[in-house]
C-alpha cells in the first residue's frame, strides 16, 4: 500500500476551495473537502489510476461538474510514496503555481 504525502501548499488548494463554496453559500461546504480527501485516498491502493499529464505527473479526477476537482501527484514508485502537489477545481483554468 502506498504512502500518501501533502505538499504544504495543499493546505492552501483546499481552503481556496473552502472560501469559494463559503462564497456560494453552499451548504455542505466542509463536507465536500472531506469528500476530495477520501477520494485521494484511492491512491494508497492504485497510484497509477491517475491520467498521465506529463512523464512524472499525474492527475486524479474527483467528481463531476460543481463538485469536480483534479489532484495533480505524482507517484514514486521507489518509496512507494504519491506526493499530492495541487489540487484544483475542475472548471478552474490552471493549477495556482507550478509545481514542477
Amino acid at each position: 500500500m502506498s504512502r500518501i504525502e501533502l505538499a504544504p501548499e495543499v493546505a492552501d488548494d483546499l481552503d481556496r476551495i473552502l472560501d469559494h463554496l463559503v462564497k456560494q453559500e453552499v451548504a455542505d461546504s466542509a463536507s465536500r473537502i472531506h469528500d476530495i480527501i477520501r477520494a485521494i485516498d484511492v491512491l494508497e491502493r492504485n497510484p497509477l489510476i491517475g491520467r498521465a499529464v506529463r512523464a512524472d505527473l499525474r492527475e486524479l479526477v474527483i467528481g463531476l461538474g460543481a463538485r469536480g476537482y483534479i489532484a495533480l501527484y505524482r507517484h514514486v514508485a521507489e518509496i512507494d510514496t504519491v506526493f499530492i502537489l495541487a489540487i484544483r477545481g475542475q472548471k478552474e483554468a490552471g493549477y495556482v503555481r507550478n509545481p514542477a
